[in-house]
């Protein structure tokens, strides 16, 4: 949340072309409630995209997946996951891991009247419930509803005492329960997230799981995302781009954003970390920070900050 919006999608799909992107999670009040269109629009390039919901009453669950469907987004997925304390203030998030019962209708609605996908995801346990039986509980009661693809973070999250950043870190990762749960579940598509860096860290994963989320990591070192199209979706004809040429695909797209009264600084914070561990890297964050706020700032200051990095590439 707060992360994931429409301009860093399109950011992220200059660099890869099959990766599955994911929207912020959306509230399923914003969406009955808010401007729908507001939430729910995406540039057509962000395909396949997957639209993220937070919620626990099945009704309004599964009027807001009509609603995905409507927009042709290739995916719904419930957040079973998040430990914000407004996530469980509100009844949704991380702290349905304790009804399994309640996420089972809540699945078992949204598929009713869509045909387009819906999948969970979740922590390994919540708090006290942290042992396998429980985990795989929650997954066997939710798989019985109609869910065939689980997102699991494995990491339990403690809903008192630490704050989202810190059940992020602190919960020791437990992926031989993911990888147990794959096992014991051949039937079932089971992603894994948490604590995965590099492209041989996700390589090494596909061997017990079918897939890998990318969060944090991808968002601040994007073009780890690179080599993906080959190396895991074996694209033969897949182009690595160099980082400059992801910039420059960026400049029509942002002067037409900029035409439409977005801010610059709402797409360049999104493309700060294209250099990490380059040199140059605090060069093109620094100019991009220092001037991307500025009134009249267009493309022309990303190109500037190019400029700044290029020298110290070549």
């Amino acid at each position: 949340m707060g992360w994931t919006d429409r301009h860093a999608r399109y950011f992220l799909r200059i660099i890869t072309t099959h990766t599955l992107l994911y929207t912020e999670m959306v509230t399923t009040g914003a969406l009955l409630n808010g401007d729908r269109k507001k939430f729910l629009a995406y540039h057509q390039s962000e395909h396949p995209l997957a639209l993220q919901l937070g919620g626990s009453d099945p009704a309004a669950l599964a009027e807001c997946t009509q609603m995905a469907e409507q927009f042709a987004y290739d995916e719904v997925n419930l957040n079973v996951g998040c430990p914000s304390d407004r996530v469980k203030s509100g009844m949704f998030g991380a702290c349905l891991m304790a009804r399994p019962e309640l996420v089972a209708d809540c699945v078992f609605a949204m598929q009713e009247k869509v045909d387009v996908p819906v999948t969970v995801k979740c922590r390994i346990g919540i708090d006290d419930m942290e042992d396998y039986a429980s985990f795989d509980n929650f997954i066997r009661i939710v798989a019985e509803a109609g869910c065939r693809t689980f997102v699991v973070h494995a990491r339990k999250a403690w809903l008192k005492g630490l704050s989202p950043k810190q059940n992020r870190e602190i919960p020791p990762l437990k992926y031989d329960y993911v990888h147990r749960l794959k096992q014991q579940h051949p039937e079932l598509e089971i992603i894994i997230n948490g604590g995965i860096k590099t492209m041989a860290g996700v390589q090494q994963q596909l061997h017990s799981v079918d897939g890998v989320m990318l969060g944090r990591e991808a968002y601040h070192n994007p073009y780890l995302l690179a080599p993906v199209d080959s190396l895991v979706y074996h694209d033969q004809q897949a182009v690595i781009k160099s980082r400059q040429q992801i910039v420059e695909e960026l400049y029509e797209y942002i002067d037409f954003q900029l035409q439409q009264g977005v801010n610059l600084h709402a797409i360049t914070r999104h493309i700060l970390g294209l250099f990490q561990a380059c040199r140059g890297a605090k060069a093109w964050r620094r100019y991009l920070s220092e001037n991307a706020h500025k009134d009249g700032a267009d493309s022309t200051v990303v190109k500037a900050a190019l400029t700044k990095v290029l020298p110290r590439l070549l």
